[in-house]
């Protein structure tokens, strides 16, 4: 399977990154920083809203692997290693660089995203 992949541009710089390259994206106020897997940060001029529409747009069904989380995360869904809830924090994982990113989230997102983690594994049950 090719890997998709996600063009952002600003006045003066373009990145071109595979979807798997993305950690997450956070928001600052208006403007959207992207962490890369490997620990690269890139800020962009538009928030997360239109950082999500990029994604969607560029990635059709692939974006489904990315989670809005909140107001003020996105994260790739395939990087979830810890969700503890009462701590308010969720741990990504990136096997391939072995990088580890403990994000902040509040006690609701991270409380429904450990639902729906949950929910589609009771559907894949047979019995």
């Amino acid at each position: 399977m090719e890997a998709k992949h996600i063009i952002l541009s600003n006045t003066n710089v373009l990145i071109r990154v595979t979807s798997a390259d993305v950690a997450y994206v956070s928001s600052d106020g208006s403007y959207s920083c992207m962490m890369l897997t490997d620990g690269r940060r890139h800020t962009f001029s538009f928030n997360l809203s239109a950082f999500e529409k990029q994604l969607e747009t560029q990635l059709g069904v692939s974006a489904q692997t990315f989670i809005r989380l909140g107001k003020s995360l996105i994260i790739n869904s395939e990087y979830i290693y810890c969700i503890n809830v009462p701590a308010q924090e969720l741990t990504m994982s990136c096997p391939d660089t072995k990088k580890l990113f403990v994000l902040n989230a509040s006690h609701e997102a991270l409380k429904s995203l450990k639902q729906l983690i949950e929910n589609n594994l009771k559907s894949r049950r047979l019995i």
